[in-house]
């Protein structure tokens, strides 16, 4: 019971996580508003409009430099982190959303052509496709609005 009251009164992480919360709320509603629909997948799911991750590395690294100060090894380590969870963001995972997006493309109309040439026929040549995931790294400007995002709510929540 003691480590649960302290897990619940832990000031670092529960702002991590409010952070988190509030970026994948707002990127559910930002995606409702544009498409019409209500995806419940963005309230999970990674990309989009603001960064959850970048949300949640950028408040821990403040909520510690509140708790530590700047010249702590503990702000070292979470400024670190943050760095490379947003440089992986716009980076990596973007680059990989990008190529599953030309990928769809290519076998989608490879399919389609081939199903074009069939005709009556059944279709020799077409490829078996798992649609691979789009949504997966971030916008420079999703990046960054994530992190203001984490940074204020980081300043507004009281630290403990």
């Amino acid at each position: 019971m003691e480590t649960i009251r302290e897990l619940l009164s832990n000031y670092i992480l529960n702002v991590a996580i409010l952070s988190w919360f509030a970026a994948q709320v707002l990127k559910t509603i930002f995606t409702f508003v544009s498409t019409k629909k209500l995806n419940l997948e963005r309230m999970f799911g990674a990309g989009g409009m603001p960064s959850a991750h970048s949300a949640l590395v950028c408040s821990m690294a403040v909520a510690v430099s509140r708790i530590a100060g700047v010249g702590s090894p503990l702000f070292a380590l979470a400024s670190m982190l943050a760095a490379i969870v947003m440089y992986d963001a716009m980076g990596v995972r973007r680059a990989a959303g990008e190529q599953a997006k030309v990928i769809n493309k290519i076998v989608f109309n490879w399919n389609k052509a081939v199903n074009d040439d069939a005709e009556d026929e059944e279709p020799d040549g077409e490829i078996e496709h798992k649609t691979l995931k789009e949504f997966l790294g971030h916008t420079p400007l999703e990046v960054l609005c994530g992190a203001l995002l984490g940074i204020l709510i980081a300043m507004l929540v009281p630290a403990a």
